[in-house]
């Protein structure tokens, strides 16, 4: 999904729907004292549906539902511990690809971990 690629050749970019910063709670972290506490992660996607808006006439079961989306990504990130951001991003991808009618998904996860830094994020492009 590269934009300058899409803009250069005069083709439309593709619709998308997308959930920024959706604060979820994980045990996560490489060291077990870090897993061992839930710890707030934001989690920001970009859905590619497999059609465009224009084909949706106004009817909520042809699109993705993003309340279910963020829902499911919720319960993903509570399910289990892991060392890695990079897993959940990956493992949050695999599921919405799985689960929707997708062309292409775009993950963000942010963890506030660093001292004098915003955030730590990662950020993953998956597509069928």
């Amino acid at each position: 999904m590269n934009a300058s690629a899409a803009t250069s050749s005069n083709m439309p970019l593709p619709d998308s729907i997308e959930i920024r910063r959706l604060q979820v709670r994980a045990h996560i972290g490489v060291p077990d004292e870090e897993r061992a506490n839930p710890q707030k992660l934001w989690i920001s996607v970009e859905m590619i549906p497999s059609q465009g808006f224009d084909r949706l006439a106004d009817e909520i079961s042809r699109t993705v539902d993003y309340h279910a989306v963020a829902m499911q990504i919720t319960s993903l990130a509570a399910t289990r511990p892991r060392r890695l951001i990079e897993t959940l991003a990956v493992e949050t991808a695999d599921l919405l690809l799985r689960q929707y009618p997708l062309a292409g998904v775009r993950v963000c996860v942010e963890k506030r971990i660093l001292p004098d830094t915003d955030c730590v994020a990662v950020r993953i492009e998956r597509f069928r």
